[in-house]
């Protein structure tokens, strides 16, 4: 469909990216993608999403991974790749091959990122990719009797260095090669020099854009999110495919050294990245080092996001109007479902402590997340709060979505029933259905 011809529609997507732009805006991303999105072809799309992500004022880090290649210039020299518990073992035909991937993957790199050709998404885009010797590294050493050789693991990232650079409007671009002071080269893993880089730099996010498929549980669903300690359980369980579970290893170590958000997504979908960052659910797993969701009572800071949630229902006559004193003046009667500094659903108690009774009112639900369970679990936080306040009945008074009400225990009453004082406030001319819990 071309955009024009539904431009309503893409007004409302816009807006719904809009809190993502603000959030991220000044933030700090570093981004690691393996040989194999390059082996794939994904490089110039995934340029053109990152230039984009840079365009709206996030500071990115790249990190490239050259396994593959590698691999295919051990193969040129008739050499047999290495490897003990999946980490190549670096002799020095391999290191000369690990430097030759580099320099062709970094040419690649910075080439993808000089595209600037009209009517693409890098037209005006004038982006200048920083590198150089900013990772210092240190051998691995011998492990179960096995000597790694020049296989080495970061020990610093040159954060100072980098820093200005980022400000300065750059984008860094890390390679999986690291230097020691006495001037030796070691080969390192592409997902140990970003997990560092993020440590180092204190980002705000670890995207490692990955050439495995989502990963799924023991039973076979999708893992969407995870807090590292959950994610931890899940690497004890050892039903991953080894290559996922390197990722997560990685993730994990991540944010249990304060990066707030890793994300492990496949490549294998266009955009991704995109994807995974500007929608809800994203198209990844995400790990974080506490739960992202969080069901609270709302605070003054919360009135904006309410607003903009009911302001649709208000408009279609769904919920009666309240302005935005009212709100602010009641806000302590509502609460929120926030999902990484979103608020995505909300829901106001107002008690009659003299009937023992509460009326739920302003139940909402963004509706890109109505089928994922929120309300329900909205309407039991009240509940909840109803029962803590010694509160016996819950009542709500609806035009449009009685059903819902209904098969969640609630019975039709008449306006009787109600509280005094919310008798005499009943509008008889929405004429809305009285319903009301036990609880």
């Amino acid at each position: 469909m071309r955009l024009m011809e539904n431009p309503l529609q893409f007004v409302q997507w816009l807006r719904s990216v809009a809190p993502y732009i603000h959030a991220f805006r000044g933030k700090t991303f570093v981004v690691a993608f393996p040989g194999e999105l390059v082996t794939a072809g994904a490089l110039p799309v995934l340029a053109q999403d990152l230039s984009l992500l840079h365009a709206l004022g996030i500071k990115v880090v790249i990190v490239h991974g050259s396994r593959p290649q590698v691999a295919e210039q051990l193969a040129l020299r008739n050499v047999e790749g290495r490897f003990h518990n999946g980490i190549r073992i670096t002799d020095i035909a391999a290191l000369e091959c690990a430097k030759e991937a580099a320099g062709e993957l970094r040419l690649d790199i910075e080439a993808a990122f000089s595209q600037g050709l009209p009517n693409t998404p890098m037209a005006h885009a004038a982006i200048r990719i920083i590198s150089g010797n900013f990772v210092t590294a240190r051998p691995l050493g011998v492990i179960d009797g096995v000597d790694l050789e020049l296989t080495g693991i970061t020990r610093k990232i040159a954060a100072e260095t980098i820093h200005p650079i980022l400000a300065a409007g750059g984008l860094i671009l890390l390679s999986p090669l690291g230097f020691s002071p006495t001037g030796e080269a070691f080969n390192l893993t592409m997902e140990d020099v970003a997990v560092s880089a993020a440590i180092a730099l204190h980002a705000d996010k670890l995207i490692f854009i990955s050439e495995t498929p989502m990963m799924l549980d023991a039973g076979g669903s999708e893992i969407r999110e995870l807090s590292s300690h959950q994610a931890e359980a899940v690497l004890q369980a050892n039903f991953l495919p080894p290559d996922s579970a390197f990722y997560l290893e990685h993730a994990v170590k991540a944010c249990n050294n304060g990066i707030p958000r890793a994300h492990i997504v496949p490549f294998a979908t266009d955009g991704s990245a995109l994807l995974e960052l500007f929608t809800h659910d994203g198209v990844g797993t995400m790990i974080s080092h506490e739960n992202l969701e969080s069901l609270r009572t709302a605070t003054i800071e919360d009135v904006g996001g309410v607003i903009k949630l009911i302001e649709p229902l208000e408009a279609d006559g769904t919920l009666v109007k309240r302005g935005r004193e009212l709100i602010e003046r009641e806000i302590d009667y509502f609460s929120v479902i926030e999902h990484d500094g979103v608020i995505f659903g909300c829901a106001a108690l107002y008690p009659f402590p003299a009937e023992k009774m509460a009326e739920m009112a302003c139940l909402t639900v963004n509706p890109e997340v109505q089928t994922q369970g929120d309300g329900e679990r909205l309407l039991k936080h009240m509940e909840n709060r109803a029962r803590a306040a010694g509160l016996t009945k819950l009542f709500v008074l609806t035009t449009r979505t009685s059903h819902w009400f209904l098969k969640r225990g609630f019975v039709a009453a008449s306006v009787d029933a109600l509280p005094k004082d919310r008798q005499h406030m009943y509008n008889w001319q929405r004429k809305s259905l009285v319903l009301i819990k036990t609880l």
